[in-house]
């Protein structure tokens, strides 16, 4: 029995207070004060001027690059080591996903490889914050201005992160933004698009809510439906009043994890760079050649502890609709890989069972 899961939402907050505003005012779709509200303040918390509430982190992606006309013939530029959701909202617009391998050092795209990746057909790039840290983002807004190439920044795992002081999802074109289950906040599904561009914005808002203009039920264009509900968007709010308490909370619990692992031999970490600051969505670790087991020993060893843990994500190459060879680093890291719990709710005791097993000997 899994008593200690890898991820554990707080809901301590005003969620239900907010959420049962919604019942009792009948505001339960997808209009309502707390979509304003929620939008409004995700947005200054980011550090941009508008905020598009959407159905889930995916939405926001594939919103992202339609509102941008990314279409077939383009190619969007992904990292090779990242959640499919990343490859498919770029193929769902009928674009090709151009796989670009990731540093062994940040385990984030490789400005390098994206300059090696850059074609005639290449329209957009996708850096994505992976687990939380801040991909090198100078180098690659370097190459956007160079070749004239819009910047969607992946923002799912890195609310509140930063990158010379700005926060992730103010630095590219657009910044996207799930707020799924596991997420630093959450509002169960759900997602945002931020920009300080104003008629991306209305084109974003246009386009999640089928294409529609006013009076109601005029359709210029196809659209989708992407909206958030009122009641997600009051979940969220209740979030967003607590970000800063989470995100301290997983600083601190990625410091206690590497002070008590730091002596044992055959465990890696993913290193914070000097020009970031990484929120630690998730605390990974690279189990390496010289630990005292495997991969998979070690998560059978941890469950048997009632520790859940996940593996690295299969990169895109070993995927079957990306399939193809050449992604050494991102196929080291995948191997090598496990996420660890990462609520904030754990305590000092938990993560100190965690690492008395993986210490183990």
């Amino acid at each position: 029995m899994i008593t200690i899961p890898v991820a554990e939402p707080d809901l301590s907050g005003n969620e239900k207070k907010y959420v049962d505003d919604c019942l009792d005012t009948t505001w339960i779709s997808s209009l309502g004060k707390y979509i304003t509200e929620f939008e409004q303040g995700f947005a200054a918390f980011c550090g941009v001027r508008h905020g598009v509430s959407v159905s889930n982190g995916t939405a926001a992606l594939h919103l992202a690059l339609a509102a941008l006309n990314i279409k077939a013939g383009d190619e969007v530029i992904v990292p090779d080591l990242t959640f499919v959701a990343s490859a498919n909202a770029v193929a769902y617009t009928g674009a090709t996903p151009v796989l670009a391998d990731v540093d062994k050092k940040t385990w984030n795209i490789d400005p390098e490889k994206i300059r090696e990746k850059i074609t005639a057909d290449t329209k957009a790039i996708m850096p994505v914050h992976l687990y939380g840290h801040p991909c090198d983002m100078e180098p690659i807004m370097e190459l956007a201005s160079k070749h004239n190439l819009f910047v969607i920044e992946d923002c799912a795992e890195a609310h509140g992160a930063e990158y010379r002081g700005k926060r992730v999802g103010s630095i590219g074109t657009i910044g996207c933004f799930s707020f799924y289950g596991n997420k630093i906040i959450t509002t169960g599904e759900g997602g945002m698009c931020v920009t300080n561009d104003e008629k991306l914005a209305e084109r974003m808002r246009f386009l999640k809510d089928h294409g529609m203009t006013r009076p109601h039920y005029y359709h210029p264009e196809v659209g989708f439906n992407f909206r958030m509900t009122n009641i997600q968007a009051a979940i969220g709010l209740a979030q967003l009043e607590r970000i800063d308490k989470f995100i301290a909370a997983k600083i601190r619990n990625a410091k206690l994890y590497r002070q008590l692992l730091s002596n044992v031999p055959g465990i890696t970490f993913q290193p914070e760079e000097p020009y970031a600051r990484s929120v630690f969505w998730l605390h990974s670790i690279l189990v390496e050649d010289d630990f005292r087991c495997s991969r998979g020993t070690l998560m059978k060893d941890l469950k048997a502890a009632g520790i859940d843990s996940r593996p690295f994500f299969i990169p895109m190459h070993e995927l079957p609709p990306y399939r193809q060879d050449g992604f050494t680093v991102a196929a080291e890291l995948s191997r090598k890989g496990i996420n660890l719990p990462s609520s904030t709710l754990l305590t000092e005791d938990d993560i100190k069972k965690i690492c008395s097993v993986i210490a183990a000997n």
